[in-house]
């Protein structure tokens, strides 16, 4: 008997089934970014998910920088921001000179390792966040800053745009005293261009890092991986003052 063409009908069916399991995966995905938590509040502490001592597994490289994923090296800074969906947020980040690697993850909540799902229920607590390694010599961490405030909506509370939910806020986790001086000061100066501009009140969270959780590899550089993919960002329109 011969097999081939029984083989080569099996890798079709395989394949059409992939496909098919990859579009469901995406519209899954998608529903649990529209529909937000379940609390569409921070959770009070007894209501906050236990998580696990164990953290996921990263991929072995960055998909944009082909560099291990949890390396600094010497001579560079940390970053955190949250600015609703992390997809978007990363590309926002490794496109621009100067920045070394990214990461998405989760930080700001009670939740130890967390699981994407878990972020979603709303009770963790977590904001979706990108970290930013940079190389200061070749990008300021104003820079960044102007990246952050112009690249999301920063008075939109526990939401961005279509996604709803405590995980969507806007939030600056900082480094050093002096990360967190520049990072006031920002917020300062862009509330008052949004003022003149007729817009709303800033509702970013600015303080020092939490402990940064590695959201799941298929999230890692989402929009590198999947260029038509859910990658939208829409700022204010309002230009962050030079």
């Amino acid at each position: 008997m011969n097999k081939q063409p029984v083989r080569a009908w099996l890798r079709l069916r395989a394949g059409a089934f992939a496909g098919r399991l990859a579009v469901a995966g995406a519209v899954l995905l998608g529903a649990m970014h529209s529909r937000g938590d379940d609390l569409g509040r921070m959770p009070r502490p007894d209501e906050v998910l236990p998580g696990r001592a164990t953290p996921v597994a990263l991929p072995w490289r960055h998909h944009v920088f082909d560099a291990p994923l949890d390396v600094a090296p010497a001579g560079t800074e940390r970053a955190v921001f949250g600015m609703g969906c992390f997809w978007g947020a990363e590309e926002h980040f490794f496109h621009l000179p100067g920045v070394v690697s990214t990461a998405v993850g989760y930080a700001g909540g009670a939740t130890p390792n967390p699981s994407y799902e878990e972020v979603c229920s709303g009770r963790t607590g977590h904001a979706e966040v990108v970290r930013v390694t940079f190389d200061p010599r070749r990008v300021s961490y104003a820079r960044l800053l102007q990246v952050f405030w112009e690249g999301h909506d920063p008075t939109q509370g526990f939401r961005q745009g279509n996604d709803r939910g405590t995980q969507y806020r806007s939030t600056i986790y900082t480094s050093s005293p002096e990360q967190l001086r520049v990072a006031q000061a920002s917020r300062d100066a862009y509330a008052a261009a949004l003022h003149a501009a007729g817009r709303g009140n800033v509702t970013t969270e600015i303080r020092p890092a939490p402990e940064f959780y590695f959201a799941e590899s298929y999230h890692q550089q989402y929009c590198a991986v999947n260029p038509h993919g859910y990658c939208g960002h829409g700022g204010t329109g309002v230009s962050y003052p030079r």
